[in-house]
């Protein structure tokens, strides 16, 4: 039965040889400053491989989310180019690769001293549904200001975690929409570790 959206992890070997998305993420001392103008902002190189063999295809980022959008490498792609908030791919053939290089505002302060780093939605689409795909990702922040204190989705088979004083790693087999969460605490903000709001994941049709 094909996938039509709902989030489903599955094991790493049902993930063998599908579209691999590689992500390193590091959140600087800029990205949290309430004063500047990079709050929110942080450094982003993202790697696609194993893409689909397709005579054309888009990698498409939110339009107020990313700035800086730079292609850093491509192979077995006959063309690629940044047009707006987007990557545009001519003549994808089989076992291509491209790695980008950006800054995304993927870090928003939640007050308190509450930061949350949201990701994705994370999906390999076609037609007629959602097919298997692996996410790995590896954000760096600053271990002297920031603590972790909080992820979504829970750590299980198909999503696993390891961390560090500052640095996480993730790797992610799965089918359907992956969105992630991590929520940090400025450690010199003694009031900060209460509830955090949900990491909200619809599922669209």
């Amino acid at each position: 039965m094909v996938n039509e959206g709902e989030l489903a992890f599955i094991p790493s070997a049902a993930a063998e040889g599908a579209h691999y998305h590689r992500n390193r993420i590091a959140i600087t001392e800029a990205s949290l400053d309430e004063t500047s103008l990079d709050l929110g902002w942080v450094d982003l190189v993202q790697c696609h491989e194993n893409l689909d063999a397709v005579p054309a295809a888009q990698i498409l980022f939110r339009e107020d989310g990313i700035r800086e959008l730079a292609i850093e490498q491509r192979q077995h792609i006959g063309r690629a180019w940044v047009e707006g908030h987007s990557v545009q791919l001519e003549d994808v053939g089989p076992g291509a690769k491209l790695c980008i290089r950006a800054q995304s505002r993927a870090l928003q302060s939640l007050g308190d001293g509450l930061f949350r780093l949201r990701n994705g939605p994370y999906m390999r689409r076609f037609l007629d549904g959602y097919y298997p795909m692996r996410v790995a990702l590896k954000i760096d922040y600053p271990g002297q200001r920031l603590r972790l204190v909080g992820q979504t989705p829970e750590s299980q088979e198909g999503f696993s975690v390891d961390r560090t004083s500052n640095a996480v790693q993730v790797d992610a087999t799965f089918e359907g929409r992956l969105i992630t969460c991590f929520d940090f605490c400025d450690r010199d903000d003694e009031t900060c570790g209460g509830m955090a709001p949900a990491c909200v994941t619809p599922v669209t049709p």
